[in-house]
Parts: C-alpha cells; sequence; structure tokens
C-alpha cells in the first residue's frame, strides 16, 4: 500500500489546544489528508487565536469542533462526539500543559477535554511549552500518569521556542508525528511488549579532544542505537537515549541527551540509571582520552609530538556492579577473537548478554544499514544471526530482552 492510501477508511480527531504551534498542526492535518485519512478537528478557543477554524475546514473537508457545538444538542455531529463514535485514532497536537493537566485529572470543561474523557480510541498526546512549565514536576507526573493508563506521549524536542529561549519543549516536527501515526495503523503489529518498562540506550561515538581542533574518536555512526531507541518506543518503551555526536535525528518521542565525550555520557548515563529496567550500551566509547587539552590548534612542526592518554570511565562495568534487576546488554566490536573476546566482557561485566559483530566485514557494522552478529548470552548460549537490517536486528535483540523481563518476574 502506497502512503498516499496508508489511512484510507481510517478517521483521526485531531485536538488542537491554545499554543503557537497550532499553526505546525495544519500540516499534519494536510499530511494526514494526503495519507488519506479522514480529519475531524476539535479547536479550544485559544487554539483559535493562533490560526482561524477556515484553515482547518479547508484541508478537512469537515467542519471545525468549537466549544460552542456543545450546546448544540440538536446537532447531528454531536452524537459521534458524546458517544465517541468517532475515531480511530485520537491526535492532540498541540497538547498544552492546560489540556494534558485537565485529561489527568478527569476535568472536562471544554468540548476537548469532554471528548478525550469520553472516547474510547487510542490516543498520542504532542506536547508543546516553555521549558520551564515542561519540565515542571505537576505536568510531567500528569503525563506520567497518561502513559501509565495508555496514552502515548511524543516527548517534546530541544529547540528554539516561541520566547526565543532554546531548550525542550518545542513540539516534534509534523513529519515525525505523522510518521508514528502511520506505524500505529502499520502490519504486521509491532508487539507492545515493553509498556511501562524504562529502556536506556547508549548510540554513536565518542570524541576526546587533544587540543581546539582535534580529537580521537571512531567510525561508529549510531545507526544501531538509534534503531534500538525507535524499536523499543515502537514496542511502548519509555525511551532515553544517550547519544554521542552523529549526523542522525533522534527517533519522535525518546528523552534525548546529546553528549561528546566518555566523562559526559557516564554522567548523563549514571543520572538515568535508576529509572531504566533495561540498559543496552551501544555506543563506541572511547577507552582513552588525552591527559591533557590544550585550548588552542597545535601547530605543526618538524618534531615529534606525543600524547599521554590516561583511562576512561568503563561505564559498561560500572553499571554491571550496580546492576540489580535490571536487564543488561553491551555490544563488542571486535577485529579478532571474536568469540573469546565477547566471551569474556559478558563475564567480566556481568552482562546478560552481549551483542558482537566482527569489524571489518563488507556490508555490515561500522557506518552500515546492515549487521551481522552473535548474541552471547550470560548461560553460554550463543546464537548465530544472519545479515539484516538494523531495524530488523533491532527488534532481535529486544525479543530476547523481553525474554529476559520475564524469566525475572
Amino acid at each position: 500500500m502506497s502512503e498516499a492510501q496508508a489511512l484510507e477508511g481510517k478517521t483521526i480527531v485531531l485536538g488542537v489546544s491554545g499554543s503557537i504551534a497550532a499553526f505546525k498542526a495544519v500540516e499534519v492535518l494536510r499530511r494526514l489528508t494526503k495519507s488519506g485519512a479522514n480529519v475531524v478537528t476539535i479547536m479550544t478557543r485559544v487554539a483559535c487565536q493562533f490560526v482561524g477554524p477556515l484553515t482547518f475546514q479547508t484541508f478537512s473537508r469537515h467542519p471545525v469542533m468549537l466549544d460552542e457545538d456543545a450546546f448544540r444538542s440538536t446537532d447531528p455531529r454531536m452524537k459521534h462526539i458524546w458517544m465517541a463514535e468517532t475515531g480511530d485514532l485520537v491526535l492532540v497536537a498541540p497538547a498544552t500543559a492546560d489540556i494534558i493537566g485537565k485529561y489527568a485529572n478527569g476535568i472536562a470543561d471544554d468540548l476537548l477535554s469532554t471528548f478525550l474523557l469520553t472516547t474510547v480510541a487510542p490516543v498520542i498526546l504532542a506536547p508543546a511549552m516553555e521549558t520551564n512549565m515542561y519540565t515542571n514536576p505537576i505536568v510531567q507526573t500528569n503525563m506520567a500518569r497518561l502513559k501509565a493508563l495508555g496514552v502515548e506521549v511524543m516527548e517534546a524536542e530541544h529547540g528554539v521556542l516561541a520566547s526565543g529561549k532554546v531548550g525542550q519543549g518545542r513540539m516534534v516536527e509534523p513529519e515525525h508525528i505523522v510518521a508514528r501515526v502511520l506505524e500505529r495503523f502499520a502490519t504486521p503489529a509491532v508487539p507492545h511488549d515493553l509498556i511501562k518498562r524504562t529502556v536506556l540506550v547508549t548510540a554513536g561515538p565518542t570524541q576526546e579532544p587533544i587540543d581546539a581542533v582535534r580529537f580521537i574518536s571512531n567510525p561508529s555512526s549510531g545507526k544501531m542505537g538509534y534503531a534500538l531507541a525507535e524499536a523499543a518506543r515502537q514496542r511502548g518503551a519509555e525511551v532515553i537515549l544517550v547519544s554521542g555526536l552523529t549526523s542522525l535525528t533522534p527517533p519522535p518521542g525518546v528523552k534525548f541527551h546529546s553528549v561528546r565525550t566518555a566523562c559526559e555520557m557516564h554522567e548523563a548515563v549514571v543520572r538515568e540509571y535508576e529509572k531504566a529496567d533495561v540498559v543496552i550500551k551501544a555506543a563506541a566509547v572511547s577507552d582513552y582520552r588525552p591527559k591533557q587539552f590544550i585550548p588552542y590548534k597545535v601547530k605543526k612542526t618538524e618534531d615529534v609530538q606525543t600524547v599521554e592518554l590516561v583511562r576512561n570511565p568503563d561505564i559498561l562495568a560500572e553499571l554491571g556492579q550496580r546492576k540489580g534487576k535490571r536487564v543488561l546488554v553491551g555490544f563488542a566490536a571486535e577485529t579478532e577473537e571474536l568469540l573469546a573476546n565477547a566471551q569474556k566482557k559478558v563475564r567480566a561485566k556481568h552482562l546478560d548478554m552481549i551483542v558482537a559483530n566482527e569489524v571489518g566485514h563488507a556490508g555490515s557494522g561500522f557506518q552500515s544499514d546492515e549487521n551481522k552478529v552473535l548474541i552471547l548470552h550470560d548461560n553460554g548460549r550463543i546464537e548465530d544471526l544472519p545479515l539484516m537490517s538494523k531495524q530488523q536486528l533491532a527488534h532481535e535483540i529486544l525479543a530476547r530482552v523481553v525474554e529476559r523481563l520475564t524469566d525475572m518476574e
């Protein structure tokens, strides 16, 4: 089925609440209708001050549902609202702190909040607000309450906000929102076997600066870690992605930390570790860093330059010592003695399993979209998986993580 037909026969209720990001909801609507969806829009009073209802009516070819419609008992459309017969999916984009708070606490004082409490359709929220509001413990508690009830919250992104400040609170871009809607209706369905679980993933390379323009690093693209983060989110998990610098866009709906050095990655991982049920260390972390950083560009001379190195924290080994009831998965990229080296790491770092691949094989490993790996388990079981896409491999790894979680219950 083409993307233009992917939502054919599906009715989506688009809730638009009062945020400057309401202008992005027009693009969300346009993309949904382009994919074949029948879209009914509900707007709050404040939303109408940012974008006129006529704009949404023009793109959807349906009258927009407004607060005053709640008092029109003769309006035939109201049967669909109050009886929750409209909608295969409900999408609120943007979702303000106000509408999130009402929904989480059972308040129904306008049409959109009343509809949210009436519908039995699955609900996706795309929050948009200033950083201080987004990170406020009350707002975070409201979102956590909704997530626990099965509502999907697409975590706000980091970027330039309406105030001109930079921070987390920017609504996920329309193309990512619509991609998530398409995923929800895609077949075959991805199992939602990580709901109420938190998965912490590390990805990408670290960089250890030598001077103002040079650093020690490696060729990791981050593709495997990002595929794992995306797959875990698809399976219903709360996902925390800690990534070194890459050219990749973080998957929508994940909590994202961008780091540069191994020490920065160590700090971010330790800070988030207590929240995690599963930790997957897919990052290629530099084992060493220069002992001294030179804050200017070292000029070329005829003399031999020596860089003294010191050990970086072994993040995976430290996590293994504090593993508790978590599932801990490591990665091993080796140039020789793949099996023997991977087996040593499983034992030494107290891992549940390790994903091992041999660096240098054409078409797999660093930079590639595919990978060929062994999965070694702490009970001695070894699985030799065929070459497959990193997206497929991510789901294979997570299926084994789910098995381990089930065994631990």
